[in-house]
């Protein structure tokens, strides 16, 4: 003889309730990884790797290997870089100065190339040569 129960347990889960509180763990995780680390910076990083025209006439500074100073393909003595400049610069709105420093030079004659143009309030560019080949 068989015997059968009439009540049969069922192992069925309802998980109706379990997405929603799902969800809610999702943004809840959302919101505090933003938060996680407010004190980066955010910077425009430079591209090196393809290059825009630029429309308006800009001033070059440029260093060579030897610490030989020029602005506009004129020789310039360090000392007078900054009086150079700022004739140069004299009745343009916004100027800006391309900077062509040669790769060898210590980062110290870059900076100090910086500090002029931080004085002077002139927007300075750093000129790169593009990476692809």
């Amino acid at each position: 003889m068989k015997i059968q129960r009439r009540n049969r347990h069922s192992t069925e889960l309802n998980t109706s309730s379990l997405i929603d509180i799902m969800f809610f763990l999702m943004l809840f995780f959302l919101i505090t990884s933003t938060l996680v680390s407010p004190n980066v910076m955010k910077l425009l990083l430079p591209k090196a790797d393809n290059g825009k025209a630029m429309s308006k006439q800009n001033i070059t500074v440029s260093v060579s290997s030897d610490l030989l100073y020029y602005v506009d393909n004129k020789p310039v003595s360090f000392e007078a870089l900054e009086p150079t400049i700022l004739q140069a610069i004299a009745g343009k709105p916004d100027p800006t100065i391309i900077l062509k420093v040669d790769k060898t030079l210590q980062i110290q004659n870059l900076v100090d190339l910086l500090n002029i143009g931080n004085r002077n309030k002139i927007k300075m560019v750093l000129a790169t040569e593009n990476s692809k080949k």
